[in-house]
């Protein structure tokens, strides 16, 4: 992008993960594209806010313990922490990501890692998730825009019927899954009914370059 400042660039096996940062005037924002595709900016973070607040049994409860499947720029990790989460181990692919993060390249990913309550793993999600025996509150996935717009193709596997119910079998009685899309997924929301007769989808109408458009979370609570 015209104008904006490069804070870090890293090559990985699945892309380029770059970090930049422009000036729209009000202030810095900070932006992240992801092998080559843009992933988040620090301008328009409504749903990311909105994932966390997903996370929680009902407004106002702090959501207890959670994995975050993607760290992005550190806004649902922040969300959930101000929230009052007992724990929340973010499971992130690129490890650049996540030494940019210890290093507080940016104020938000700052206070992300600087905080006691944070794990920040560097490993594949669905890998961590299948091999963890742990009980989570609730397990939020934001690894991609969705089934329907995938930046690296081998995740359509975190969609699957198989490794969502295993997201399921790792929750508490009343846990929560929650899935980011960058729009709403009819066959989404099909398969996560196959799994649970408690299965919502919640629109988050945003505005961006002119545009409005809804991005979409698929909440499942484990019956």
């Amino acid at each position: 992008m015209s104008g904006a400042e490069l804070i870090a660039r890293a090559h990985t096996a699945f892309g380029d993960v770059v970090l930049r940062r422009r000036d729209e005037g009000a202030g810095p924002v900070d932006e992240l594209v992801v092998n080559g595709v843009f992933a988040m900016d620090s301008a328009e973070v409504t749903s990311e806010l909105a994932l966390a607040d997903a996370a929680s049994a009902a407004p106002g409860v702090p959501p207890g313990r959670v994995l975050v499947g993607g760290l992005g720029l550190g806004y649902t990790a922040a969300r959930l922490l101000a929230n009052g989460a007992e724990l929340v181990r973010v499971v992130e692919l690129a490890q650049p990501l996540v030494e940019w993060a210890m290093a507080r390249l940016t104020p938000q990913l700052g206070s992300v890692a600087d905080d006691p309550r944070t794990e920040l793993i560097v490993a594949d999600v669905v890998t961590a998730i299948e091999g963890d025996d742990d009980r989570w509150d609730a397990i939020l996935l934001d690894v991609d825009n969705g089934p329907s717009f995938l930046i690296h193709d081998e995740n359509a596997r975190v969609y699957s019927v198989g490794f969502l119910r295993t997201c399921l079998t790792r929750l508490v009685p009343g846990g929560r899954l929650v899935i980011w899309c960058e729009q709403a997924s009819p066959d989404l929301e099909i398969t996560l009914k196959r799994l649970s007769t408690r299965v919502e989808e919640i629109l988050i109408p945003v505005t961006r370059e002119g545009r409005s458009f809804d991005y979409a979370l698929y909440r499942v609570v484990r019956d």
